[in-house]
């Protein structure tokens, strides 16, 4: 995992220019099917990608923290959630409540999460590869390939599944 790890980026770059190309089109015309075909490709993938030998969109990225997930979490932790904000948080560019730090404070040694049952929506969804209306984050997807190698698998599948 470690050596694929870190191929995953140069990988994502060689494919970029592709990928946005694919996506361009995509959106302009997305098929009938693809929220399906995106929930097939993104569930067979997962059956066979353990999240818990990589972890690497808690190394090396932040999830962003709705209202609902920071009152959850502080919840959770029996805190106020301007307690929660102050300890764990700190607003983005983008006016966001994003972690202060990455690696992710809450991801433990052995890849888990200790807030996993209360985690955050954008953790709950990511890599956001079963969404639907897939077309609408292309932006997004772009970014994610090369963070995630289910992801990366999950769009090379879909451009060999989907003609454009």
């Amino acid at each position: 995992m470690e050596s694929e790890l870190e191929q995953l980026p140069q990988k994502a770059r060689e494919k970029h220019s592709e990928n946005k190309k694919f996506f361009a089109k995509l959106k302009k015309r997305p098929p009938k099917d693809l929220d399906y075909t995106m929930q097939e490709l993104h569930h067979a993938e997962f059956e066979r990608t353990d999240c818990l030998t990589c972890a690497n969109c808690c190394k090396t990225t932040g999830p962003l923290f709705t209202n609902v997930d920071i009152e959850r979490i502080a919840k959770h932790f029996k805190m106020k959630p301007s307690e929660f904000i102050e300890r764990y948080l700190r607003i983005d560019e983008d006016n966001d409540y994003v972690l202060q730090e990455v690696p992710c404070t809450f991801l433990g040694a052995d890849n888990y999460c200790s807030i996993y049952e209360v985690r955050p929506k954008a953790c709950r969804e990511f890599p956001h590869t079963d969404r639907k209306k897939f077309q609408q984050i292309s932006n997004l997807t772009l970014k994610n390939v090369a963070i995630c190698p289910a992801a990366f698998n999950i769009v090379e599948e879909m451009k060999k599944r989907i003609k454009m």
